[in-house]
């Protein structure tokens, strides 16, 4: 049996949302000032619509705070009961972010209503100047993360929570513009039903992701019928069984098989085969964690089925 770690961020001990860590660290305190100030604002200015962008800074701050601990647990060196480390607490972190999403557009969605039914004055021109100032404070936190947002869960986690508030912060400022040129005071409770629908696909798509790690499904970009074809592409191997593929932590695939190759082949050395083998996978399909088991044949021939 062999086994090949190669040459990835996780598996080198650090995971890919480790060498992000000072840039979360401003994030939340970016997060965290937002919070405080467009808390002030919506209690001075009576706006819905503020209180719950700070409930979603709030939300950011909490959601990225996880992440760096989560970052931070994840740099921990593997041991003999836990051969893979604390990687996969990255992914646990990114569904609670996910589920603080769904929890503040549950609160946000009924608060709206009330105040759709109840209408409260609001000071639109305070609301104006303080969504202004959270725009340009997201803003601020989107250009430290730009980079990040494709690179793990938890960083795109946190990105996207940064994103939707930068957005939120427009409805904002949108609502304050027409209750000061208008006077409508429902743009106000309107604002922040923009600002709740903005989380839904955000934290929907957070926790799709999220869960199609911990089931351990096969990565998204990852065809395990090419690797199959590939693999008995490959001179010497005779079937392919129990091809399994899945992620540990974000930027960590890991693939296993049983390869049954001719007896010429295995004579011919194999410890070569095997390495070609590994490389054949590590270079069509970026996997740099596998384990291949060479079988002579009569063990598990079955025609290159996936799955025995």
């Amino acid at each position: 049996m062999g086994h090949d770690h190669g040459p990835s961020s996780a598996a080198t001990g650090g995971t890919l949302s480790g060498t992000y860590r000072k840039r979360l660290l401003w994030t939340i305190c970016i997060s965290g000032s937002i919070t405080v100030i467009q808390v002030v604002g919506a209690l001075l200015s009576g706006s819905l619509a503020l209180l719950a962008d700070a409930a979603h800074s709030l939300t950011d701050a909490v959601g990225v705070f996880l992440a760096l601990g989560a970052i931070t647990l994840a740099q921990r060196a593997p041991t003999p009961r836990r051969t893979f480390g604390f990687y996969r607490v990255e992914i646990f972190s990114a569904v609670l972010n996910a589920l603080l999403l769904v929890a503040i557009f549950v609160w946000v969605l009924w608060s709206a209503i009330g105040r759709l039914s109840e209408p409260v004055e609001v000071k639109g021109g305070l609301m104006f100047a303080v969504a202004v100032g959270g725009l340009v404070a997201n803003l601020v936190g989107l250009w430290l993360l730009r980079d990040a947002k494709d690179k793990s869960l938890n960083l795109r986690g946190a990105y996207l929570e940064v994103l939707g508030d930068a957005l939120g912060s427009v409805a904002v400022i949108v609502g304050g513009l027409i209750i000061l040129l208008t006077g409508w005071q429902a743009a106000d409770p309107i604002a922040s039903l923009v600002i709740g629908v903005l989380i839904v696909p955000r934290a929907y798509g957070l926790l799709r992701d999220s869960v199609h790690v911990l089931l351990e499904a096969t990565p998204q970009d990852v065809d395990l019928g090419e690797v199959l074809r590939h693999l008995l592409a490959e001179p010497g191997v005779v079937a392919v069984h129990d091809l399994h593929g899945w992620t540990v932590t974000s930027g960590m695939p890991v693939l296993t098989a049983h390869v049954v190759v001719t007896d010429e082949a295995l004579a011919a050395g194999y410890g070569a085969l095997l390495t070609r083998l590994q490389q054949c996978v590590v270079g069509h399909f970026d996997v740099a964690h596998s384990t291949l088991q060479l079988e002579p044949r009569g063990h598990g021939e079955d025609g290159g089925a996936l799955h025995v």
